[in-house]
């Protein structure tokens, strides 16, 4: 059989897919990989751990991603044995019956112990998103040499790097680059929220961690509040999913801010294309921020033994990417002890009181909107039509 057959072949027949996302992120990123997939092979059938936008798009969710959201070293340790039952029994079950592929969405901590086991046993195995060997845990890289069949990198620095090291990546761009218009429509943004054109809007993103609100969340209102108290008629937006809706308004309840933060369910992109400044976890959510040309100021807190042992681990300046892909420091970090209400205040007045800064940021962001804005889920599915014809030749 020739391979143009066997490419024939791999399209028309019900392709089964294993599919691993953790986090919100994870989701998002699966999701939009997931659709373009069932464009190529209409019979596909996906299932295994993801949230509700792969649900959405047909995923058959065995466990929510929700259970990989683990937040430092301590929160990771008390969750183990429950993710060690889990992941033992997806090997059995996908050893029992091998699915065409596997693909791991970041999550490393727990996808490359089950990638490593599936490709001992034969089966294929793509991970999406380079781990941050780059960054921290530079020993991460032999272990996804031993896991992956094939890496797709959100940056386009990535894959050089793994090269080097022998493993076989491709650059896909980071699709949020895609679904984020190059230039934000504000205005439309801000009539749907129901923000006047002359309001000051702050967007509050703590993170979507249940333990990354718990820590970061009560920082940011209570920056919020300082805020409030000097500038009268400051107006709030707090954009959280359909998992953090409950605790993010006992806390907003708790703290008597009820009135001045208006809490948007799944409405991320929208909520920074309307607001005027940004308080942002590190996370994907600065690279959201940037994408939708928000300036912001970077926050980050975790647990002291956390904090200690990634300060001692951690190989770049900056922990915020669009710092990263910069390679300078175009927007604050406060993390840590630095991570204080009445400097993080000062850091978004900043922003507020100097257009001109904004205005500097701007083609900075849009630089790195550009150069992220590839075709994710065409590439992904050449990729995946590669390791399903490697499948089928091995038979």
């Amino acid at each position: 059989m020739t391979q143009t057959e066997l490419a024939m072949r791999s399209s028309e027949q019900a392709l089964r897919i294993a599919m691993v996302a953790g986090e919100a992120s994870g989701d998002l990123l699966a999701s939009l990989v997931l659709d373009k997939l069932k464009e190529h092979w209409p019979q596909l059938r996906a299932q295994g751990i993801g949230g509700s936008r792969m649900v959405r798009s047909g995923f058959e969710a065995q466990w929510p991603s929700e259970k990989l959201a683990v937040f430092g070293y301590l929160d990771a340790l008390r969750v183990y044995r429950s993710l060690s039952r889990i992941r033992s029994g997806l090997v059995q079950q996908w050893t029992q019956k091998p699915p065409n592929l596997f693909i791991g969405f970041d999550a490393p901590d727990f996808n490359f112990g089950l990638e490593r086991q599936l490709r001992q046993q034969g089966v294929k195995t793509l991970h999406v998103v380079c781990p941050s060997f780059w960054a921290w845990r530079p020993a991460r890289v032999k272990v996804l040499a031993e896991c992956a069949d094939h890496v797709l990198c959100l940056f386009p620095f990535e894959p050089p790097l793994l090269a080097a090291h022998g493993i076989k990546a491709s650059y896909i761009g980071h699709p949020l680059a895609s679904v984020i218009p190059l230039q934000p429509d504000k205005a439309k943004a801000r009539v749907e929220l129901g923000i006047a054109e002359r309001d000051t809007l702050i967007a509050l993103l703590p993170g979507s961690r249940r333990s990354e609100v718990q820590h970061i969340a009560p920082t940011l209102l209570e920056t919020a509040r300082l805020l409030a108290a000097k500038r009268p008629g400051i107006r709030f937006a707090l954009p959280t999913t359909v998992e953090r809706q409950s605790q993010v308004v006992q806390l907003i309840e708790a703290e008597g801010l009820s009135a001045l933060i208006q809490v948007v369910l799944n409405g991320s992109h929208q909520v920074l294309m309307a607001a005027d400044t940004a308080i942002v976890a590190s996370g994907t959510a600065t690279l959201e921020a940037a994408l939708c040309k928000c300036p912001m100021v970077i926050v980050y807190r975790v647990g002291r033994v956390s904090g200690w042992l990634l300060r001692h681990m951690h190989l770049q300046k900056w922990v915020g990417l669009p710092n990263i892909l910069a390679n300078e420091e175009i927007v604050p970090e406060l993390l840590q002890d630095a991570a204080q209400p009445v400097a993080i205040a000062r850091e978004v007045e900043r922003w507020l009181d100097e257009p001109a800064r904004v205005q500097a940021v701007q083609p900075r962001f849009m630089d790195l909107h550009r150069i992220l804005r590839q075709d994710t889920g065409a590439i992904a599915v050449k990729v995946v039509d590669e390791l399903v014809y490697a499948a089928l030749i091995a038979v």
